[in-house]
């Protein structure tokens, strides 16, 4: 009985002992945080934004109808799928009325140009009948010259008693023929100036009526094009949702009724993405990407940035902000264009595509864990001492309020926040900035809610086993 009763009193004994030293080893883990670390390391990074939009020709064209009010097609002359040539007359639109218009102006002009052509012979008339007068009036000058010596001859042997007074006259009568014949040459001269005159000023009104005529026979000309649809670059039909028989309607906007097909310039082939208005100020022209086709499994294709647009569009409405009605706190994105490298059989306008734009490249920079910098503000850091005062003076609240990024570094059992200033981020590390930490060095990287509470200069203690997984008993 006795020996029973010495080992309880044993067994108690050793209770008590083993408690003491459990009591006393969690006295001694009071305030201790159990924590993650990591290690900060040198590491390629890259920063990639990545983007979702769809497959997209760099140029396209809607075309539409130009004709002068509603009007039925009345052929097409391409189906979908086929490539045309700049130039090439895609469809024709009813054009009777034109047609008519321009054929009247082009007989009027014919008329015209018969009248010009005719006046402008009278003119060549009027001139060679100006040259056959001014030739004659030569000529009488010439016979008044003759006829002049004439008269002074006989002048001079009249006085000297050698001819008869008849012979004299009859001298004199042919030299007055002779001057009127010269004044009747210079007056058919004159009259054949005005004549040409009258033809020239003929001419010219005929020619400006000519000229008006064919002013109208371009216009009218072009206003029968204009029922003609016609590619205005090299490309491919890539939209024909008309049919001949119904009617396209001019000048209306984005109208299905005015669109009669669509032609894509297929020779550089575009992903159209939009990225998230945080992510557009680090994606700059020129950089590479890779884009992904939803249908086009397993394959990446390259492309370059080309174009990156400067309006904000409305995410949920597709609309430039500047235009949109709705709140300016919605979130927004900006268009931005990767030419592809990728040959046109593949792919098909409108197709869904994601792509991952390479922002910059650091290679073996410091770099570490994201979810391991914090914000701290400024007070939350300086120690605390026992006894000391609240802190009441405004500027120093405000200082004490002022926000630091940073990490906590293990350091003798404590956790020391360190301020960091961070580059490029990747997808689970990020880039710290030299200064700050060493390569090497140990840092809290969890758990969150650790991170997120933790004070500077706290005690830790380091526990990187990973979490045990619950397994399934038999029951």
């Amino acid at each position: 009985m006795k020996k029973k009763w010495r080992i309880v009193v044993l067994l108690l004994l050793l209770v008590g002992i083993g408690g003491g030293i459990y009591a006393s080893i969690k006295y001694s883990e009071r305030g201790i945080v159990v924590v993650q670390t990591g290690k900060v390391a040198r590491e390629d990074l890259t920063a990639i934004v990545t983007a979702s939009g769809e497959v997209k020709p760099r140029n396209y064209i809607n075309i539409g109808a130009n004709s002068q009010g509603a009007a039925p097609i009345t052929e097409i002359l391409v189906k979908e799928g086929d490539h045309v040539k700049k130039g090439q007359v895609l469809a024709r639109l009813a054009a009777i009325q034109p047609k008519a218009d321009l054929t009247a102006q082009q007989a009027s002009l014919n008329s015209a140009l018969a009248d010009s052509a005719a006046t402008e012979a009278s003119v060549k008339s009027a001139d060679d009948n100006i040259a056959v007068a001014k030739a004659q009036v030569d000529h009488d000058k010439a016979d008044v010259d003759q006829k002049k010596v004439d008269l002074k001859r006989a002048q001079e042997l009249y006085d000297a008693k050698l001819i008869a007074a008849q012979d004299f006259e009859a001298k004199r009568v042919l030299y007055d023929l002779a001057v009127s014949t010269l004044n009747s040459s210079i007056t058919r001269v004159r009259q054949a100036e005005s004549q040409r005159a009258q033809s020239a000023a003929q001419l010219s009104s005929s020619q400006r009526k000519v000229t008006q005529l064919e002013a109208m026979v371009t216009r009218y000309n072009d206003v029968l094009k204009q029922y003609e649809a016609v590619a205005p670059l090299d490309g491919v039909v890539t939209n024909l949702p008309v049919r001949v028989g119904e009617t396209v309607v001019p000048g209306i906007q984005n109208s299905t009724a005015s669109t009669i097909m669509t032609i894509a310039d297929m020779s550089i082939i575009t992903a159209e993405v939009h990225v998230d208005e945080t992510d557009i100020v680090s994606v700059k022209l020129d950089q590479p990407a890779e884009v992904t086709v939803d249908a086009i499994p397993n394959q990446i294709f390259k492309g370059k940035v080309i174009e990156i647009g400067d309006t904000a569009i409305v995410r949920s409405t597709g609309v430039a902000a500047s235009q949109s009605q709705t709140s300016s706190q919605e979130a927004k994105d900006f268009k931005v264009v990767i030419a592809l490298d990728i040959s046109e059989d593949l792919v098909r306008p409108g197709l869904s595509c994601t792509a991952k734009i390479t922002t910059a490249v650091r290679p073996q920079t410091l770099a570490i864990p994201i979810q391991s910098l914090t914000i701290r503000q400024k007070g939350q850091l300086l120690p605390v001492k026992a006894g000391q005062a609240p802190v009441t003076d405004p500027a120093t609240l405000k200082a004490n309020k002022e926000e630091i990024q940073g990490v906590f570094v293990v350091e003798a059992g404590k956790a020391v926040f360190r301020e960091v200033k961070t580059g490029i981020s990747g997808a689970t590390d990020i880039e710290v900035l030299p200064g700050a930490l060493q390569d090497g060095q140990e840092i809290i990287t969890g758990s969150y809610q650790v991170i997120r509470t933790i004070r500077n200069d706290a005690k830790v203690k380091v526990d990187n086993k990973p979490p045990a997984t619950a397994s399934a008993t038999p029951s």
